[in-house]
Formats: C-alpha cells, structure tokens, sequence
C-alpha cells in the first residue's frame, strides 16, 4: 500500500495523470491530423507549411513535410523562385527547389521498404495534381485533408482512381 501511495505522489509531482480522462481522447482522425500538423512545423518552406502521415490500420507508416531535398541548402537561405517570380499558388511546381510533404512521405516509406498499398494519409493541406497522380500510384485508398487548394484537376484524377476523399473539421 505505501508503494502505490509513493507512486501516486512521486506522478503528481511530475505532473502527470494517473487516471486518464478517457472521454477527452482525441478521435484517430483527430490524433493523426494534429501529427500531420506537427510534422508541418518541420518546413523550410517560405510559402506554405505541409504535413503528411501516412496510416494503415491505425498505424503510423511514414510521415513527410514540403522542403528541399537532403543536403541542400534551405529556402530559408536561397529565397522562393515562386514566389520571387511572383507565380500563383498551385501553379508552376516545377521550379519550386522543395519536395512535397506526400512526396516526402512517399519516399521515406520506399527507402526503408515500407508497403504503404491499402493505407491512408492524412494531410494538412490538398494534393496538388502532381502529388495526386504519386498517391494513387502508391496505393493510397482515403485521403483527408484540412485545408483546400486551387487544384481541382488533382481533385478529379483522385476522384477518377476510386481514392477516397474526406475534408478534415475540427
């Protein structure tokens, strides 16, 4: 008994629960979507902070966030051609120097083997088309998102694949 009485007390001194409020728990869409948020505070990126977390079965298989490929210097140091050159949101891809967070997710599971066919992927923000033709070619099957973004042939290719769409609210 004085065990679990010392117990109690050494936990309320760190501050921590010893009976859980488990009605409060966040939902997994809820839990796995404030990670994707989480993972996005990651970012290099001058224009926008993206996260991605890839899940199966309730399962954390990869995580990504937008930024530049390893070894390279930052946005942060080199500036935004996009946005110095003044291009709008969701177009021109291809001479942004970042990988999107799908795209980095999507490599960080094929570098370490990870089979991510069947799973889905919560991310804070829309694919755009270049990251929705990746997600169905992996297998992605559901995809949540958060935020919108000006990229409705993206929208309707996944639409088209069969993969499953759903807007995140809090």
């Amino acid at each position: 008994m004085r065990a679990i009485a010392s117990l109690e007390r050494s936990n309320s001194d760190r501050g921590a629960i010893v009976s859980p409020d488990v009605d409060n728990r966040p939902s997994w869409d809820e839990y796995f979507m404030k990670l994707a948020n989480e993972v996005a505070t990651r970012t290099t990126c001058l224009r926008r902070a993206v996260g991605a977390v890839i899940v199966k079965d309730r399962r954390i298989l990869a995580t990504g966030y937008n930024g530049v490929p390893t070894g390279m210097r930052h946005c942060s140091e080199t500036g935004c051609l996009r946005e110095q050159l003044g291009v709008p949101s969701g177009q021109r891809h291809e001479i942004c120097r970042g990988l999107h967070a799908e795209q980095n997710a999507i490599i960080q599971a094929a570098r370490y083997g990870i089979d991510i066919s069947g799973s889905s992927i919560y991310i804070n923000t829309q694919p755009c088309v270049v990251c929705a033709k990746m997600l169905i070619n992996a297998g992605i099957e559901e995809i949540i998102y958060q935020n919108p973004y000006p990229d409705e042939l993206a929208m309707d290719m996944l639409r088209e694949a069969g993969v499953k769409l759903r807007v995140f609210e809090c």
